[in-house]
């Protein structure tokens, strides 16, 4: 994949920003650009700045260790390294939290990984490949209504990432719930390989939702003087939401391998009750077959060979067997 198709909305960056905004402490905020967010301080009481950035823009990890933060957190914020966890630098929150990636092309276990530090303050998300929940919250702060303070942004951050994960899981249950209703007879093979999609995407989403499950609850835990209990209250609901979440793919995998179990079922059956039909007419003819070449061969003193009536006594023979064939077979239950 280049490096263009990688950040489709790359067009809006202002150096690595690709959004940024001032909370005002009461639901909305003010645009901020890179120039004024690079030395930015808090101004008005209550005033949070919020700044979404691409981390694979060059400089980016520089600016972060001359905000004073340290080298290993700085590289952690813009590497590659995308499991999900939590971890507390004084009174900072650092983390690295993962979400479906919606992008055109891109299937749903190819989870897109956001970075976030933040200490009460100034708030930090720096992504690779573009990712909707920002732009969730974002909405919500241009009409009023967002997050009042740095807390708020990661609880709802966390909330819109896995309400999106929900979309992926329900999408996945109507696929299976459609494909019961269907019959399959008819494209064995087309129905397999979407079986197994179905239990590759759900093994990749238990692989890194599982982590994401930890790394919010050591979030939950961290005491952390500007998140408040309302905030940890939030994060407990989130938790919570996730692990149903979880319960669902175990659902739905073991869904997919009953259906992928009695598709196959079925074809085998149809394997071996055709296999059954062709020994059954392989056992008819194999006495008329044996009959007819027996009387086709061509020597001397062959018996009927100057009788006009020898072929419909052939003809009356092979009759008689069939139908003592058929009366046996029927009496065996083979048929």
């Amino acid at each position: 994949m280049s490096h263009s198709q990688l950040h489709t909305d790359d067009s809006e960056l202002d150096g690595p920003l690709l959004f940024g905004r001032v909370l005002d402490g009461k639901g909305g905020g003010r645009r901020i650009d890179w120039a004024e967010a690079r030395d930015w301080q808090p101004g008005a009481t209550g005033e949070v700045l919020w700044l979404h950035i691409c981390r694979s823009t060059p400089g980016v990890q520089q600016w972060l260790e001359g905000l004073g933060i340290p080298e290993p957190t700085a590289e952690l914020l813009v590497s590659d390294e995308t499991r999900p966890r939590a971890l507390r630098e004084g009174d900072t929150l650092v983390s690295t939290l993962r979400g479906i990636n919606f992008n055109p092309g891109a299937e749903p276990e190819d989870m897109v990984a956001m970075q976030l530090w933040s200490d009460g303050k100034r708030i930090f998300t720096l992504r690779r490949q573009r990712l909707q929940s920002p732009r969730d919250v974002l909405a919500e702060i241009d009409a009023g209504t967002g997050p009042m303070d740095a807390g708020r942004i990661v609880t709802d951050m966390i909330e819109t990432l896995i309400n999106r994960m929900n979309t992926s899981i329900v999408d996945m249950n109507t696929t299976i719930d459609e494909m019961e209703e269907v019959d399959s007879d008819q494209d064995t093979e087309d129905f397999l390989q979407r079986i197994a999609t179905i239990r590759r995407n759900c093994l990749a989403l238990q692989r890194h939702m599982a982590p994401q499950h930890e790394a919010l609850e050591t979030i939950s835990r961290l005491p952390l003087a500007w998140f408040e209990e309302e905030d940890r209250r939030e994060i407990a609901e989130s938790i919570d939401r996730l692990r149903r979440f979880l319960e669902d793919i175990n659902i739905s995998k073991e869904s997919a391998l009953v259906l992928q179990d009695d598709i196959r079922a079925r074809a085998v059956a149809r394997s071996e009750r055709t296999n059954y039909l062709l020994t059954i007419v392989a056992a008819i003819f194999l006495p008329l077959g044996f009959l007819t070449g027996l009387m086709g061969i061509n020597v001397g003193g062959m018996p009927g060979v100057n009788d006009n009536d020898g072929f419909w006594i052939v003809v009356g023979l092979c009759c008689a067997i069939l139908l003592l064939q058929l009366v046996l077979f029927w009496k065996w239950k083979w048929l």
